[in-house]
């Protein structure tokens, strides 16, 4: 019941970034369905955080801001060349290996994407295609390609700023970081300073709706 409870906090408190209340939530204006985002946030908890201590996911969620802000620094970089903002930074015992930020329109490329980026420079800091002992902390909800890639590369955890429920596939559209008929799954952590990563998209949208 307490691990209910502690669920239905953290998912409150992710709603809560982009909601007025429980009966009508939305982001980008689509609507989001309380009892399946409660649910998706119940049985990812299940994975690995019922192993921890208290103490233990305090510090771990210390390290998490730590290097979530550090993808946050990435976003920008992304906002200030007019792209979407979103930055993602790969670490391996306790120090960076690869840094991303989103360069689509920059680069003229499809897979400019922030993950990409940053998981190709992890591999070769690694000299591996592996990244069986990283975490990605990126800032907003993975898409198709850049969910594959991250299971492709055996990543064990997934540190996501924001949803994104128009093209996520870490649950919100597909759950590919937890598909039972992959070879490998992901543990998957949502919110970890949501409001600042959600809040860049904001401004950058509604910049982009000014010009």
């Amino acid at each position: 019941m307490n691990a209910l409870m502690d669920c239905g906090v953290a998912c409150q408190h992710y709603c809560s970034l982009m909601v007025n209340d429980r009966t009508g939530l939305r982001f980008n204006d689509s609507p989001i369905d309380f009892s399946i985002c409660l649910g998706y946030i119940c049985g990812m908890s299940k994975v690995r955080t019922a192993m921890l201590s208290e103490a233990e996911l305090g510090e771990r969620e210390k390290l998490d801001k730590r290097f979530m802000a550090q993808a946050v620094t990435q976003a920008q970089k992304a906002m200030a060349l007019d792209e979407v903002p979103i930055g993602c930074v790969i670490v391996y015992e306790g120090k960076v290996i690869g840094r991303g930020y989103n360069r689509r329109v920059t680069d003229h490329s499809t897979l400019a994407h922030a993950e990409i980026t940053a998981i190709k420079k992890a591999c070769r800091a690694l000299g591996d295609w592996r990244l069986e002992d990283c975490t990605v902390y990126v800032t907003l909800e993975p898409c198709p390609m850049c969910a594959g890639a991250i299971v492709q590369a055996r990543v064990p955890r997934v540190v996501i700023g924001c949803m994104n429920p128009k093209a996520g596939c870490a649950g919100s559209v597909v759950d590919l970081l937890h598909q039972e008929k992959l070879n490998h799954q992901c543990d998957v952590t949502i919110g970890i300073l949501g409001e600042q990563c959600s809040g860049l998209l904001k401004r950058f949208f509604a910049k982009l709706r000014e010009k």
